[in-house]
């Protein structure tokens, strides 16, 4: 589909820390797929049959793992992490920092059908210092707030607030996080203040 191969180094990604990769390159397994049009930045690494498609940005010092799919127009912050077989389809912004887990999945349309009239997708916006387990499904339009966990296998169906951890199908509230991952507390409203037994 006018897609081309990156040009790759002597060695694979998986083969470089990011301090030994050039400053200014990326690096790239062969099997990995940009299309023209698509901007990926110095020291990211993307791994075997990831593709990033014409229009998306990936910032510097990620990490696309095997078969990560990154949809037209997506934007990425800079030192994310997309796990094997992780797809971030159109309409999607991830800020700095985010962990996408294997096989999580963003959804952007939500009447989809096989032959749509007309698509616009669905806009959802991931905040800084995120992450989101193994095989998280974020339905369309429901943002994520900066520094929240999204237990595994989740289905987001609601927003998620800044620090709050959520978990099940559908996902809900399960405590608030902080920082460094560690749960702070349990109640359903999120404290006045907070101290993190692990890194205070």
């Amino acid at each position: 589909m006018g897609a081309i191969p990156i040009e790759t180094p002597q060695h694979s990604a998986d083969q470089h820390s990011a301090d030994q990769r050039p400053a200014d390159r990326h690096a790239a397994d062969p099997t990995a797929v940009v299309e023209p049009g698509a901007t990926v930045g110095a020291r990211t690494a993307l791994w075997h049959h990831a593709r990033v498609r014409a229009g998306a940005v990936v910032g510097v010092d990620c990490v696309l793992g095997q078969n990560a799919f990154v949809d037209r127009g997506v934007t990425i912050g800079d030192r994310v992490k997309l796990e094997n077989n992780a797809s971030v389809h159109a309409g999607v912004a991830i800020g700095d920092d985010v962990f996408v887990g294997p096989g999580a999945v963003f959804t952007n349309d939500r009447y989809p059908r096989a032959q749509p009239d007309s698509f616009e997708p669905v806009p959802t916006r991931v905040g800084a210092g995120a992450s989101l387990g193994a095989n998280v499904t974020v339905v369309c339009g429901n943002d994520i707030g900066a520094w929240a966990m999204v237990g595994a296998g989740s289905v987001v169906t609601r927003p998620v607030a800044d620090h709050e951890l959520v978990v099940g199908n559908p996902a809900r509230h399960a405590g608030w996080v902080c920082a460094c991952g560690h749960v702070v507390s349990r109640e359903p409203e999120r404290p006045a203040r907070m101290v993190c037994p692990a890194c205070s």
